[in-house]
């Protein structure tokens, strides 16, 4: 068996860590656990905006993880991607594994309306044409998404975290209520629940436009209850904020919020300071320091160990399967 304490640092032969320009500090948290460095690339931009990569060391036969997380320039960092993974195909890559803490165009799924874009399967066909063998993602908008490529797609779960988080620092989580604030997210919530044996409500919301909620109803109880809403992404938090307002209408104790990807994007910080919502926790798939600077109620959970030992075991041949219950030490 294969323990590994905290404080060890292994070192992988033929095992090469490149970082986009999305989330740095992310690619050095994992390089950092698997006793590495992350590889050298130097990204940059021409003067017409095209861009640049230059892969600065050998790639020849080596096992290659490449780092981008789909947020900021989302178009950007998608494009930088995958001229990354192209160069080091052509470069005589072994393999090439696309690490995407937060899938782009994640919630273009489905043709929910005429003339709609499949976007999320144009972005798969796009990793898999530029050479990708292997994706490792977290907490996909749909599950389905995995459908979407012919290579394999190791979809990571924060839930063990978001479990580790609400048994930590909520006073008797044994009476929490776990929320949905869609129906969409019914399958995450009943999962966490069950876990931790504690009820669960949900929110029905009917929308006019796309990101503006129209009205709000709430099936179950929360009254006198600390009231947990769980989601996989929170972008302009239009829907979490009118949730909260909803749960506290109903007689929620406390309201918290736990999102696996933190976009925040528009108004939603100044929409956070004025809600109910007393805590956000997200996890740091997505850069939040600047965020944190302006809205003091976001908490930021580490997934790096979780991403950091799906890599290493996908490196050596070893099953991930542990990682979707589990937080590794």
């Amino acid at each position: 068996h294969y323990f590994i304490q905290s404080n060890l640092r292994f070192s992988m032969p033929n095992i090469k860590i490149f970082a986009g320009n999305s989330h740095p500090e992310l690619a050095q948290r994992i390089a950092q656990r698997l006793g590495t460095e992350p590889s050298k690339v130097v990204l940059k931009k021409f003067a017409n905006q095209e861009t640049s990569v230059e892969i600065g060391e050998s790639v020849r036969g080596e096992d290659v993880y490449i780092l981008q997380s789909g947020c900021g320039e989302v178009n950007d960092h998608l494009m930088e991607m995958l001229i990354m993974i192209h160069a080091c195909k052509i470069a005589s890559a072994e393999r090439v594994t696309a690490v995407i803490p937060c899938f782009p165009y994640a919630r273009q799924d489905k043709k929910d309306k005429s003339r709609a874009p499949i976007t999320a399967k144009l972005v798969a066909n796009m990793l898999s044409v530029a050479g990708a063998d292997h994706i490792i993602t977290m907490d996909l908008h749909a599950s389905q998404i995995q459908g979407f490529f012919d290579i394999p797609v190791d979809n990571l779960y924060a839930e063990p975290a978001v479990l580790k988080w609400i048994k930590e620092n909520i006073e008797n989580w044994q009476d929490v209520v776990i929320v949905s604030p869609d129906a969409g997210g019914a399958k995450r919530v009943v999962s966490i629940a069950d876990r931790l044996n504690v009820n669960f409500a949900l929110i029905h919301k009917e929308r006019a436009v796309a990101n503006e909620v129209q009205r709000m109803t709430l099936v179950g109880d929360v009254t006198d209850r600390v009231a947990v809403i769980i989601d996989d992404l929170a972008d302009t938090c239009g829907t979490v904020v009118k949730a909260a307002e909803k749960l506290t209408e109903a007689g929620a104790k406390n309201v918290y919020a736990m999102m696996t990807h933190g976009v925040f994007s528009g108004p939603a910080l100044e929409r956070l300071m004025k809600s109910p919502i007393e805590i956000i926790v997200v996890s740091n798939t997505i850069p939040q320091h600047d965020k944190i600077a302006l809205c003091p109620k976001i908490q930021v959970i580490d997934v790096s160990t979780i991403l950091g030992e799906a890599i290493r075991r996908t490196h050596n041949g070893e099953s991930i399967s542990y990682l979707l219950k589990n937080i590794p030490l």
